[in-house]
């Protein structure tokens, strides 16, 4: 789908695109006294989103920027080019064992189990976190809607056409924007 975000006014899809995009649109909104029910999605998990439109366009700008590009990530131990961030990881005393006995110790180990499982199970995690998406927006402006419970089955049961059918009823915009959040 295009954009990170997408912007509602009540049942009506107004825009998709990227956050400073949406922001910045509905600054315009409230600079024209527009008064619109609105609400931002993030796309990629169908959580409402806030965003703080006071100020200056580059000051609501400003504060989308990525903490990296503003400069407020402190740079901490570990090698920075690669982004190796340090953690603790709980296991057992047999695990350790193995782990320790791999080529290139625990660490490459972990990594390589990892990207392996990554790999692996890569189409199944990209249809469960689309799956999610779709529900956390359906949650928010259809969990008072005709079919919504079935709806939900279906999508997780990944039963696309059962799914179209049971939203059939809902307003279109709504209706356009769970199926593309959930099946593309």
């Amino acid at each position: 789908m295009d954009g990170n975000y997408t912007l509602f006014d009540g049942y009506r899809r107004v825009a998709t695109g990227s956050p400073r995009e949406i922001a910045l649109i509905l600054k315009r909104a409230g600079e024209r006294g527009d008064p619109g029910r609105f609400t931002a999605y993030d796309n990629a998990t169908g959580r409402s989103v806030d965003l703080d439109t006071r100020g200056s366009d580059v000051d609501v700008v400003a504060r989308l920027a990525p903490a990296e590009e503003a400069g407020t990530i402190p740079r901490g131990r570990g090698r920075p080019k690669l982004g190796v961030v340090a953690r603790e990881v709980t296991l057992l005393p047999r695990h350790w064992e193995w782990l320790n006995g791999q080529p290139g110790g625990a660490s490459v180990a972990l990594r390589k189990l990892v990207e392996h499982a990554r790999r692996a199970g890569g189409d199944g995690d990209r249809r469960r976190r689309a799956q999610e998406a779709a529900y956390h927006f359906m949650s928010s402006l259809a969990g008072d809607f005709p079919g919504f419970e079935e709806a939900a089955r279906a999508l997780f049961a990944n039963d696309e056409p059962r799914f179209s059918s049971l939203i059939a009823s809902w307003p279109p915009d709504i209706r356009a924007h769970a199926t593309a959040l959930a099946f593309g």
